[in-house]
C-alpha cells in the first residue's frame, strides 16, 4: 500500500539496520530510508554472488513492505532455508495467505508459534488453528462496491461520512504538488465529496484547502455536531523530527491536530498535546459524544508495532491521560484505522489477529464486552483491508482495500442483518449466569452454533433479518429454556432468558417436562425433544439416586396394535437418548401405552387440543 509510507510506516519505530558486510552496505542504507523498491534492486543483484540468508530476508522484507506478496514469499522461503527469527516466520505466513496458499501460511504459523509461544498473535493462532474455513463461511455482514471518486493512479483511503452529509478522505491525486522522494508520488491531501442520501451518489471531490499543508495531511475525523476536526500530518509541520534521526537524515514523524470550524472554514488548528517526538500519532476516530479520542500509536507502553490507544476530551485541545486499548484489541503485530460507531462498536485493522492476510478490519463491540470478530467476506481479503467507517444514521460504511493494485475506496453496505443480543438469567434472583450456552437453530430446528456466555451472561448473535430463529439456552443446576427471535428488520433486538433451578421441575412425583415431540408417525428424535430430554437429564445428575420409568402414549387415531407399537419405540428411543447423554440404563426404562390410558376419553369427537393432550409422554421418578 503506498499511503504506508505515511499513515502506517512512519509509525514504526525507526529501525537501524547494520550492514552485515561492506557487499551489502549500501542496499542496507536504502532499506534505512525506507526506499525498498531501490532496496530490493540491490539485495536482487547480491543473490547472484551466492548464497546468503540475510540478503535473502532483507529481500523478501523489502517486498513485504512494498506488499508485492509473490515476491516477499518466494524469499522468505529461501531464508526460512536457514533458521531465523519468529517474526520472519510470522511475515513469511502472511504473505503466504495473501497468496491464497493458506495451508502452508499454517504451516510457518506453527513455527511462528513455537518460536514465540507468549506472543498474543500465537496464542491466538494456538487457539483455533484451521479458523480459516470457518472465516470464509461465516454470515455475510456487509457487501461491496468500489467508489466512482477513486482516482485511477493514485492512492485514494480513510473515507468518512460526516452527519452533515461530507465525505473526507485522504487521496495522493494531487499532480501540481511536489512529490514524496520515498514513492515518488504527489503528497496526501485531504479531499471532500457530498453524498446524496436519496441516489448514494457521491460529488465529485475538492481539496480541502482550510487544512492541507504541504506535508502529507489526513486522515481525519470529525465530532457528530460537525465543528471540530482531528486530522494527522507530520511533525515537520511544527519543524519537530524524530529525536532518532540525525541532521544528515531528518525522520518525521505522525502528530495529531485538532481544528474548529470558524463561519464555515477550518481554523485554530493545534497539534494535540500527546504528541511526542519520541512516537508518532495518528489515524484519530471520535466517540459520539466527543469525550473520547481514539487513536494509533507506537508510543510508550505499546504492546506491538503500533497499537489502537484512547484518550478522554475534556476539552478543545485539552485531553486526560491516554490509554492503551489491552490485548482484547491489540497483539505484537499492527493495530490501526480506529473507527467508534455511535452504538459503541470499535472497527479496525490488524495484522494480528486471525485473518485472510495483510490487514483485516475487525469489530469489538465495547459496549456489551464480547470479543473481537473478524467482519469477514467480502471486506476482508487476502491483501490490505482497512480505514473502516459506518454511519449509523444512514446505514452505510467505507472501507479501503489494495485488492486491485492500488489503494481503493469502497461503499460497505450493510446486509439486511440482526443483532441479537442474548442474556441469561437466574429465574429466581435475576442474577447473569456466566458460561451459560445458548445455541441458535434455524427455521428447520438445525443447530447453527453453541456460544458461552460472558462474565455478565451475555453474548450477541448476528442473524438475517427477515428469519426466524430459535435459541436454546441451557447452565448447569438449571432447566433449559427455548426461546425465539421472530422476523424482524430492527438492527438490534435484546433477548434474555430466564432459567429455573432444576429443582423446580419435580411435581407430583413426576419429571414435569414441557411435550416431546417426535416426527409424525416417527419415533425418530427431534431438536425440540432432545432439548427437553436434556432438562430430564440434568436433573437426574442433580440427584444420582433418581430412577426414572418412561410412558410414552399416543390419541386414539389409528388402531391399537399400531399405537401400542409406535408408542413403544418412542419410548425405547426416549431411553436410548437419555442414557446417550451419561445416564445408567439401569436408572431409566421405558415402556409404550399407546391409547390404553388417555387422559381425555372423547371417542371419534375428540379436538385436535384433545389429541394433543392425551399424545404425551410421561416421566414418573420410581424411586
Amino acid at each position: 500500500m503506498k499511503k504506508l509510507c505515511f499513515t502506517l510506516s512512519l509509525l514504526l519505530t525507526v529501525i537501524t539496520i547494520n550492514a552485515q558486510n561492506k557487499d551489502t552496505k549500501a542496499a542496507d542504507e536504502l532499506f534505512g530510508r525506507f526506499e525498498y523498491v531501490d532496496a530490493a534492486e540491490a539485495y536482487l543483484k547480491l543473490t547472484k554472488k551466492g548464497k546468503d540468508p540475510y540478503v535473502y530476508k532483507q529481500l523478501a522484507d523489502s517486498y513485504y513492505n512494498i506488499f508485492n506478496t509473490t515476491e516477499a514469499a518466494k524469499w522468505y522461503a529461501k531464508a526460512t532455508e536457514t533458521e531465523q527469527d519468529a517474526e520472519t516466520y510470522y511475515r513469511y505466513a502472511q504473505m503466504l495467505k495473501a497468496e491464497g496458499n493458506y495451508e502452508e501460511a499454517n504451516k510457518q504459523m506453527q513455527k511462528f508459534a513455537k518460536k514465540a509461544p507468549k506472543d498474543q498473535r500465537a496464542i491466538i493462532f494456538n487457539k483455533d488453528p484451521n479458523y480459516l474455513p470457518k472465516l470464509r463461511n461465516q454470515t455475510k455482514l456487509f457487501d461491496e462496491k468500489l467508489l466512482d471518486i477513486n482516482d485511477k493512479k493514485s492512492a485514494d483511503f480513510g473515507a468518512v461520512l460526516a452527519n452533515d452529509g461530507i465525505l473526507y478522505f485522504t487521496s495522493a491525486r494531487n499532480t501540481a504538488r511536489r512529490k514524496y522522494g520515498r514513492n515518488e508520488e504527489p503528497y496526501l491531501d485531504i479531499y471532500t465529496a457530498t453524498y446524496d442520501d436519496k441516489t448514494g451518489k457521491i460529488s465529485e471531490p475538492e481539496e480541502l484547502s482550510d487544512i492541507n499543508t504541504k506535508w502529507h495531511d489526513g486522515p481525519v475525523a470529525v465530532t457528530a455536531d460537525g465543528n471540530t476536526m482531528y486530522f494527522a500530518s507530520e511533525s515537520f509541520m511544527k519543524g519537530e523530527f524524530d529525536k532518532e534521526s540525525s541532521a544528515k537524515q531528518r525522520t518525521g514523524l505522525i502528530y495529531l491536530f485538532v481544528a474548529k470550524k470558524i463561519d464555515g472554514k477550518w481554523g485554530n488548528v493545534k497539534p494535540v498535546t500527546f504528541n511526542s517526538n519520541s512516537w508518532s500519532t495518528g489515524n484519530p476516530a471520535i466517540s459520539r459524544d466527543g469525550k473520547t479520542l481514539y487513536f494509533t500509536s507506537n508510543r510508550k507502553g505499546s504492546i506491538g508495532n503500533t497499537d489502537i490507544w484512547k484518550v478522554a476530551v475534556k476539552g478543545f485541545n485539552s485531553f486526560g491521560e491516554p490509554e492503551n486499548l489491552g490485548k482484547q484489541v491489540n497483539t505484537e503485530g499492527k493495530e490501526t484505522f480506529p473507527y467508534i460507531t455511535d452504538d459503541d462498536k470499535l472497527y479496525f485493522s490488524s495484522d494480528g489477529h486471525k485473518g485472510f492476510g495483510g490487514l483485516d478490519i475487525f469489530m469489538i463491540d465495547l459496549a456489551n464486552g464480547g470479543e473481537t470478530t473478524n467482519v469477514g467476506a467480502p471486506v476482508n481479503s487476502p491483501q490490505d483491508d482497512f480505514s473502516f467507517s459506518y454511519n449509523n444514521e444512514r446505514y452505510i460504511g467505507f472501507f479501503s482495500s489494495n485488492r486491485k493494485g492500488k489503494d481503493n475506496m469502497y461503499m460497505a453496505i450493510p446486509v439486511c442483518g440482526v443483532e441479537a443480543v442474548v442474556q441469561v438469567k437466574d429465574a429466581n434472583t435475576g442474577n447473569p449466569l456466566a458460561l451459560a450456552k445458548v445455541a441458535i437453530l434455524d427455521d428447520k430446528q438445525n443447530v447453527i452454533e453453541t456460544r458461552t456466555t460472558d462474565k455478565n451472561g451475555k453474548l450477541v448473535y448476528n442473524v438475517d433479518c427477515e428469519r426466524t430463529y430459535s435459541l436454546m439456552a441451557s447452565a448447569v443446576g438449571y432447566e433449559a429454556s427455548m426461546l425465539r427471535i421472530e422476523k424482524t428488520r430492527n438492527p438490534k433486538v435484546d433477548i434474555v432468558a430466564n432459567l429455573k433451578p432444576i429443582g423446580s421441575l419435580i411435581v407430583d412425583g413426576k419429571v414435569a417436562l414441557s411435550d416431546i415431540y417426535f416426527e409424525y408417525n416417527k419415533s425418530n428424535m427431534t431438536p425440540e425433544a432432545a432439548f427437553e430430554l436434556d432438562k430430564l437429564v440434568e436433573a437426574m445428575k442433580g440427584d444420582p439416586n433418581m430412577v426414572i420409568m418412561v410412558k410414552a402414549h399416543t390419541d386414539n387415531r389409528g388402531s391399537d396394535v399400531y399405537n401400542m407399537n409406535l408408542s413403544n419405540q418412542r419410548a425405547k428411543a426416549t431411553v436410548q437418548y437419555v442414557i446417550s447423554r451419561g445416564i445408567s440404563k439401569d436408572r431409566i426404562s421405558g415402556k409404550g401405552y399407546g391409547e390404553s390410558e388417555l387422559k381425555i376419553d372423547c371417542g371419534d369427537d375428540c379436538t385436535e387440543e384433545q389429541h394433543a393432550v392425551n399424545r404425551r409422554t410421561e416421566f414418573i421418578i420410581v424411586q
